[in-house]
Order: structure tokens, then C-alpha cells, then sequence
């Protein structure tokens, strides 16, 4: 058996019925203890982030503002998962999978913000005055059994250094070359040449250095990825109901084909819920806990407000921009394709690129090419943050700078790797990553419904001060 069989034989494993039911159901779980609430207040939570006081640091203690930490969160998920992981999913998984994104997104909702609250609540100072928290400082400081939490904390640090040169840096720097190759005939050593001495001369700054680029690149490239998006849906509106009724019936059929307009895609439920879970807990990270160490470095004046703020990236990770490329997708005609060259089923950014083209014709491809290139390397930005921090949690702060070095250089390495082994090996260490998570999550989850509980008069009381506002 090769090494890619190896890895995918593993990643099957590892991303089996189990690991679906601890995701969703975490989410699930979290989601009734809680009341709802982050539903109930996903309005007030997407207000905060619009308003003017989200920009600033007027409000507690962090390194940056409330929206910087968000947009830094965001770097790191709004990347080649929400263009490349999408199309692979409608590839292998079926129309089906996008529903099955959409539905772990809801409740990842919960469980982004459950993970980033905590983080706040139980962040620390370092030697430099900056803030470290996440997941693996939740674990050490709030679970009971200190033993048994330090060894979560250990695992969850140690996947989360390996994962950051995965999902973080290889993924997206082969995202980048290979779109850039397929597009402009740029070779791929040239594009990983690049991404290297441009991520080194960013990270080299830092949190404030990678939240300044983030708070710029992320929306500029959102909103203008999103009026292309729909442009294409537009142009295709006709085929819109039949490719969104063929999304519910394979996503809940035992065994189904798609039919016309997916050509030869053929799959069943479980096929397109693994597909649809992993590559949406690929995109947004809801319950991998990577979101939260970004959070514990916001300016906040409690653990709650930072929580909702942090939560909307779900929102529009996966709810937004994924079911917008899904869309894309499935009503143009383009799911299921043949490549005529190898005989295989076309998937990742060629993928995205056909169902742009259909209606924005050559344009539509250098508009998905700019856009994996600038979401992808805004993930490697963000990524080496999270990486950074489970590393100095690790091993001290001394040899932080070494990480941020190899971190740049293993982009160079990822810019020549498989598609296949590169999505597979990323796929096995969230899911790594995951699990220590959200096992943290049940066992702290009377400690978020009693603070989410306790916050709620302050929610009321800024939604009569709106609504008063309006009037």
C-alpha cells in the first residue's frame, strides 16, 4: 500500500461515524444547555461586530481590538476551505455534503463560541505583556482533574503545532500554486518562492503585524469574492431550486445520484455527511478550538462579549461564503464533470473555477485564482498565530522565532505536495485537534451556560439602547 493510501485509509478512520456524532453532537449538546442563546442572540453578536466600539480597545485589557482578533480568527478559516474544501466536498460527497456543512455549521455556532469564551476567561499574561489563552490553557486551569486536564493541554498544543503546517501552511500554499499554475502558467516553485518570504516578513511581526493585513485583506476579499459568487448564482438562477431540492434528497437519501446536472456523482448519506462535516469543520473550525487562541488575544471587559463576537465567524465562514460557492457549484451545470485528461472527476479549485466561468467566462477563473490567493495566505498568517501560541506553550517563548522561520520555509515544501495526501493529512489532525476540544467543551459546558446565563441582562439591555437608537 503507498503512503497516500496509507493516509487516506487513516483519514477514513479517524473521520468515521464517531467523530461525526462527538462534533455535531458536542454542538448539539451545547446548543440545548445553553438555551439556544447564541442562536437567540446571533443579531446581537453581528450588530457588536458592525459597531464602531468593535474597532477600537476602549473596553478591558488584550493586545488587539475585538474586530482584529475576529478578523484574525477569520484569516485563518476564510481560506482554500471555503473555495477548494467546498468543491472537494461536492466531489467526493455529493451535493448533499453543503447541507450537512450548513447543519454542523449551526451548531458549531455554539461550539465557536463556548471555545472562544473560555479562552478569555482563563487567558494569561506572558513575559512580554501579550495575552496567551485557548483551549490548552482552558484545559490546564479549569478542568478538576489537573492531571488529566495538563494531559489534554499537552495533546491538544502538540496537534495544534503539527496541524498549523498542515491545514494552516501546506494546504493553502499548495491551494496558491497550483491556482496561480492552472491559470497563469506560473510555476508552482516561483508562487511557494513567494508565499515563503511574504509570510515571513509578516509573521516576523507578530499578532499586531498579522491583525493589521488581516483586518484589511479578509473583508476587502470577502465581499468582492461574495459579488462574484452571486453573480454566478445569478446567471444560473434557473437551475437554483432543482440543485437545492437534489442537495436535501442526497443528503438524506441512504443511497442516491444526483442525476443531470451532476453528472456522474453518485454517493450516500453517510458518503456526503463525512464529506460535508470534515470539510466544514475544515473551513470554519468549529470545535478544533483553533479559533480561540486567537480570541484570548482581543480587548474585552468579559469573556461572554468577546464569545459572540468570535462565534459570527462560523456565520460567515460557512453559512455565508461556503453556501455561496456550493451554490455556485451545483446550479451550473459543472458537478461531475470528467477531466478528459486523466478520466477523474474534476474537484477542488478547477473545480470552483468551471461553475465561475460558466457565467463570468474567463474572468471567473482570475477571480477564483486572486481569491484562493489572498484568503489562502491570509490562513497562513493567521494559522501561525495559533501554531505560534501552542508552540510557546510548549517549549517557552524563547524559541518562538524558530517556528515562525520553518513555518515560512514548510509553505515552500506544501507549494509541490499531492492534493490528495496534503487534504488527508490535514483532515487526520483536526480531527486530532478536535477531540481533547471538545471533550474539554462537555466537561466546561455547565461553566458556559452559567456564564452565558449571567450575561444575557447585559444583551437586553445594549438591544433596548439599539433599538432606541433606530427610533
Amino acid at each position: 500500500m503507498t503512503f497516500a493510501a496509507w493516509i487516506k485509509a487513516i483519514d477514513d478512520v479517524v473521520w468515521g461515524p464517531v467523530m461525526l456524532v462527538l462534533l455535531v453532537g458536542t454542538g448539539i449538546f451545547l446548543t440545548v444547555r445553553t438555551k439556544f442563546l447564541p442562536w437567540r442572540n446571533l443579531g446581537y453578536a453581528l450588530h457588536s461586530v458592525m459597531s464602531k466600539e468593535a474597532r477600537t480597545k476602549s473596553r478591558g485589557t488584550g493586545d488587539v481590538s475585538p474586530f482584529s482578533a475576529l478578523m484574525t480568527a477569520l484569516a485563518a478559516t476564510i481560506g482554500t476551505g471555503n473555495i477548494v474544501g467546498v468543491a472537494t466536498a461536492l466531489a467526493s460527497g455529493g451535493p448533499g455534503a453543503l447541507v450537512w456543512m450548513e447543519i454542523s455549521a449551526a451548531f458549531g455556532i455554539t461550539s465557536k463560541f463556548s471555545e472562544c469564551m473560555l479562552a478569555v476567561k482563563y487567558r494569561e499574561v506572558n513575559d512580554r505583556g501579550e495575552m496567551s489563552g485557548g483551549p490548552m490553557y482552558t484545559m490546564q486551569k479549569a478542568l478538576k482533574w489537573k492531571g488529566f486536564g495538563a494531559v489534554l493541554a499537552f495533546l491538544f498544543a502538540l496537534f495544534t503545532v503539527i496541524a498549523s503546517f498542515g491545514i494552516g501552511d501546506m494546504t493553502q500554499a499548495h491551494s496558491i500554486a497550483e491556482s496561480i499554475y492552472d491559470t497563469f502558467s506560473v510555476p508552482t516553485w516561483i508562487v511557494g518562492a513567494v508565499i515563503t518570504v511574504l509570510a515571513l516578513v509578516v509573521v516576523i511581526g507578530g499578532i499586531k503585524s498579522i491583525s493589521k493585513v488581516s483586518s484589511v485583506v479578509v473583508p476587502v476579499m470577502a465581499i468582492f469574492y461574495l459579488i462574484a459568487g452571486l453573480l454566478v448564482i445569478a446567471g444560473n438562477i434557473r437551475m437554483v431550486p432543482s440543485a437545492i431540492v437534489s442537495m436535501f434528497q442526497m443528503a438524506f437519501s441512504p443511497s442516491a445520484a444526483a442525476g443531470g446536472f451532476a453528472g456522474t456523482i453518485t454517493t450516500s448519506v453517510l458518503n456526503a455527511a463525512h464529506y460535508g462535516v470534515a470539510r466544514g469543520c475544515f473551513s470554519n473550525e468549529a470545535g478544533m478550538g483553533s479559533a480561540a487562541i486567537t480570541a484570548a488575544s482581543a480587548t474585552t471587559d468579559h469573556p461572554v462579549r468577546q464569545g459572540y463576537i468570535n462565534m459570527t465567524g462560523t456565520f460567515f465562514d460557512t453559512i455565508v461564503i461556503c453556501t455561496v460557492t456550493g451554490l455556485s457549484i451545483c446550479s451550473s451545470g459543472v458537478l461531475g464533470t470528467l477531466d478528459p485528461a486523466t478520466g477523474k472527476v474534476v474537484d477542488g479549485a478547477a473545480l470552483t473555477i468551471l461553475a465561475f466561468e460558466t457565467v463570468l467566462g474567463r474572468a471567473g477563473a482570475v477571480l477564483v485564482t486572486i481569491g484562493i490567493a489572498l484568503f489562502a495566505f491570509s490562513t497562513i498568517l493567521g494559522w501561525e498565530y495559533h501554531g505560534e501560541k501552542a508552540f510557546e506553550y510548549l517549549f517557552g517563548m524563547k524559541p518562538v522565532m524558530v517556528y515562525r522561520v520553518v513555518f515560512a520555509l514548510v509553505a515552500y515544501v506544501g507549494a509541490t505536495q499531492s492534493l490528495d495526501v496534503v487534504w488527508n493529512i490535514s483532515d487526520i489532525f483536526n480531527a486530532l485537534m478536535a477531540v481533547p476540544n471538545l471533550i474539554c467543551l462537555l466537561l466546561l459546558s455547565g461553566t458556559v451556560a452559567r456564564e452565558i446565563e449571567k450575561f444575557q441582562p447585559e444583551v437586553e439591555l445594549q438591544k433596548k439602547a439599539w433599538r432606541q437608537a433606530r427610533r
